[in-house]
């Protein structure tokens, strides 16, 4: 029999292992793709302590849950579900259909000047913050986080402005069919003559 004083979060933690494994990712993968450590999650999964509500907000997010197993699972916490404006929001270009069935991997960059470039991000918002996984899924079933940024809302509602506006300043102008269109033609009928010569 289990003792529920040194396990009080055992449904909570068989649940979240059971998913876990489903998903045939190790202990190891799972800690790393929510960077926390892995002792601290084998202390979750065996009921011992009750994730953070961050923390479980990351596993959740990890694991690709319905709303259904989210809110079960926020349930067997003891926390309220987050509210609608605490919801991930997930882009990617990836087939959605494919099977996620291989292992996650983790890869760790030092401060580096080149551009990684990426085709999805996954962004987590809570009333804390938000946090963006910018990941590559070229040539791989499943995504790999290149950066992890967090910030605060006012930050992220700062950046989006930033965004817009220079995505704005940066669109191609089209030109209209009577404005220099016609004089790279007309340049071209000009020089036509001197090459023959």
């Amino acid at each position: 029999m289990s003792d529920s004083t040194s396990s009080p979060f055992q449904n909570l933690g068989s649940r979240l292992k059971s998913i876990r494994q489903k998903r045939r990712e190790s202990m190891a993968d799972a800690a790393g793709a929510v960077e926390i450590d892995e002792h601290l999650l084998k202390r979750i999964e065996d009921g011992v302590e009750r994730p953070t509500e961050d923390i479980l907000l990351l596993l959740i997010n990890h694991f690709s849950m319905s709303n259904a197993e989210a809110d079960k699972l926020w349930e067997l916490a003891g926390y309220e579900p987050p509210k609608p404006e605490e919801e991930t929001y997930e882009t990617d270009r990836r087939n959605q259909d494919e099977p996620n069935n291989s292992r996650a991997a983790m890869l760790v960059l030092a401060i580096d000047p080149r551009v990684v470039f990426s085709d999805g991000a996954q962004v987590v918002a809570n009333s804390k913050g938000v946090v963006i996984n910018f990941a590559q899924s070229a040539g791989t079933p499943q995504a790999l986080v290149t950066a992890r940024v967090g910030m605060s809302r006012e930050q992220a509602y700062s950046l989006l402005d930033t965004l817009k506006k220079t995505l704005a300043d940066s669109e191609p102008r089209q030109l209209s069919a009577g404005d220099s269109a016609a004089q790279p033609q007309e340049a071209s009928k000009d020089t036509a003559p001197d090459q023959k010569s």
